[in-house]
């Protein structure tokens, strides 16, 4: 009867290690999708914050128009862009610049530069790179998290067995850090 109860234990246990581990995978996998939907909203909170930012840089800088097209046409493909982390973490790159440039064509105008409506859509931009930051950082987490559980042993022997595939980090930089001063023309 006691060898009978050690055969027992000896094969359960591994099928009892596979199930754990398995639900392991699966429950990171899942982290990975909500952490990832956290940076997607942001990021639409991001493409929602432009075009009012567009407009008022607009009014000022009309001459400009070739930056503002960019950033409107890079908002456009951002927004349309449903691939890979990679694939748009890559847009999302060429939108900062794009943002980047920008704001450096606010600071020749000292007028915008002081307005109520601008300052206050610089502010949101700044809350919302903030927001993007910690989702992508939270991804990031999780994704890192799964990433170790596929590729340790012995784990990633049941993630190979029922092909776990490995996720993209995501990294991009913020367009902007922090409320730039704004002198006003004595």
């Amino acid at each position: 009867m006691p060898a009978l109860i050690i055969l027992l234990l000896v094969l359960l246990l591994p099928v009892v290690f596979v199930i754990v581990q398995y639900n392991w995978l699966v429950s990171l996998r899942n982290y990975i999708s909500e952490s990832w939907s956290n940076v997607d909203t942001e990021l639409k909170r991001r493409y929602d914050l432009i075009p009012n930012l567009v407009a008022t840089v607009k009014g000022y800088a009309a001459h400009e128009s070739e930056v503002l097209a960019r950033v409107t046409e890079l908002r456009q493909r951002c927004v349309a862009n449903n691939g890979s982390p990679a694939d748009q973490a890559r847009d999302e790159t060429q939108l900062v610049a794009a943002l980047k440039q920008m704001l450096v064509v606010v600071e020749s105008y000292p007028q915008l530069k002081a307005d109520q409506q601008f300052l206050r859509l610089q502010q949101e931009l700044i809350t919302t790179e903030n927001r993007i930051q910690a989702a992508r950082r939270f991804y990031n987490g999780n994704v890192r998290d799964y990433r170790n559980k596929c590729e340790t042993f012995p784990s990633n022997l049941v993630a190979q067995l029922f092909g776990f595939q490995p996720q993209e980090f995501f990294s991009v930089p913020p367009s902007v850090k922090e409320v730039p001063d704004v002198e006003f023309a004595r």
